[in-house]
């Protein structure tokens, strides 16, 4: 997001608005910068402005912390996006980020146990190592990091902080090599989330999706004209089996079916089951469930693929408002991607 940055305490403190041409502030009252936690549109923003940027990277984890090594923090021109340790450090680090824009040398960092400052202590007790660079706007590596983004391909990014490379692929999320130093961090495609319904329960599941960084797009075959008034909610009203063979359909894509006609829910999930979306949930009561699993197994829905419906859909909470089944289903789909 853009902020209008004021000095920081700490980069105030330690001189860094004299010694660096850019000053950053990423703690504002209220750190709006840290709901978004995928740095990439923020590099391609930087990148079509023709601004360098400072990439932040978390490397390493000691003793608990809220965030996991490979969380990342962009500062570029004043877009400031990410947050690493819930405001113990960001300050500081903002004033690294502005150094290593002016003179850009990489920066590692240690914070907690063993770091060079005293004054900066982690609430949660543990120590952190991070890597700060500079991204230079015609930087290949990040050229094919957005590509691959675009292309909804998973994509390994790989760095000394000096040196950066980019390359198709998967593997665990961030992986560090000591001597000499090296950092491999993996980027999956955008959670994607496709709701299959019109009623105020599929509205909340694709509202709260789209709040939560989906991309998301919401189904209701002969629905009205105007699409429906949620922000970051793409619309398609073809029938159902028709719009979801539009959408691209991959392994980080969730299908929730919402829409309490049978046979609208049949020809939805005639589409989602063999294809090789990473989750379909079905709403509807269990006692109707059975009826339906049959209907599809006629159908010639072969048994391993009916075995990945999640039926009825959602964790078990118990409620049943729009707003209580619509966290229960985003809750489940984050799960499902956080296991795989």
């Amino acid at each position: 997001m853009r902020i209008r940055p004021d000095p920081a305490p700490f980069a105030r403190r330690r001189g860094y608005a004299k010694d660096a041409s850019v000053t950053f502030n990423a703690l504002t009252d209220w750190p709006l910068f840290g709901l978004a936690d995928d740095v990439r549109p923020a590099l391609a923003a930087a990148r079509s402005r023709g601004e360098a940027a400072a990439l932040v990277t978390l490397c390493a984890v000691e003793g608990g912390g809220p965030r996991p090594p490979g969380t990342q923090m962009v500062f570029a021109g004043e877009d400031v996006l990410g947050f690493l340790s819930g405001g113990c450090v960001e300050g500081d680090i903002a004033g690294h980020a502005a150094l290593t824009l002016t003179d850009g040398q990489p920066r590692h960092l240690v914070y907690g146990e063993g770091g060079p400052w005293p004054d900066i202590r982690l609430l949660c007790g543990a120590r952190i190592e991070i890597l700060v660079e500079k991204i230079a706007p015609g930087d290949a590596a990040i050229g094919r990091l957005i590509d691959l983004m675009q292309a909804r391909r998973p994509a390994l990014y790989r760095t000394d902080g000096v040196t950066r490379s980019c390359e198709e692929g998967t593997g665990p999320m961030c992986a560090v090599t000591k001597a000499p130093f090296g950092l491999t961090r993996c980027h999956a495609p955008v959670p994607r989330l496709i709701v299959v319904g019109g009623d105020p329960t599929a509205l909340a599941i694709a509202s709260l999706g789209a709040q939560s960084g989906m991309e998301t797009t919401l189904i209701r075959p002969k629905g009205p004209q105007t699409p429906p008034p949620l922000a970051g909610v793409a619309y398609r009203r073809e029938a159902a089996g028709a719009a979801l063979a539009a959408v691209t359909i991959d392994p980080w894509t969730a299908i929730a079916i919402a829409t309490h006609d049978i046979e609208t829910d049949h020809e939805a999930l005639m589409t989602a089951l063999p294809s090789d979306a990473g989750y379909i949930g079905l709403l509807g009561a269990r006692s109707r469930l059975e009826g339906r699993l049959h209907a599809l197994r006629r159908a010639g829905i072969a048994g391993e693929a009916i075995n990945r419906l999640h039926a009825p859909i959602g964790l078990p909470t118990g409620g049943k408002a729009p707003w209580e089944v619509a966290v229960s289903v985003i809750a489940e789909v984050m799960a499902e991607q956080g296991n795989r």
